[in-house]
């Protein structure tokens, strides 16, 4: 079942306050962006958070997260309860911190010319 898009509407303006906050579709789901790192996905209309020290720090005080897997195959994600969406200052936090450990994606290779 695909996302619908008023689900990643409202958690991209929730987490306005991180950075320069973004989606793009995926396989009918989206993977959500802060200041150019891809740091959650929302698949079935369900909000995962990857998983960091600084996010795991910060979401201790939650003993309901629970990590899960947003697809199958896929590594464990923290699976962050539509309850928690409406905490727009916690989700900010969480968004920043997650998004400030990972890696800015690697820059793509140009196209090799055709023989």
């Amino acid at each position: 079942m695909a996302s619908q898009q008023g689900t990643v509407d409202f958690l991209l303006d929730q987490m306005a306050g991180a950075g320069s906050v973004s989606a793009k579709k995926m396989f009918g789901e989206y993977g959500l962006y802060c200041d150019g790192k891809m740091f959650a996905i929302v698949a079935d209309d369900q909000l995962f958070i990857k998983p960091t020290e600084a996010g795991r720090a910060w979401i201790s005080a939650f003993d309901a997260i629970q990590e899960a897997s947003p697809y199958p195959q896929a590594k464990p994600y923290f699976l962050i309860s539509g309850e928690l969406w409406d905490e727009r200052e916690w989700l900010v936090q969480l968004a920043r911190r997650s998004a400030a450990e990972l890696p800015l994606p690697r820059p793509k290779s140009p196209p090799k010319p055709k023989k």
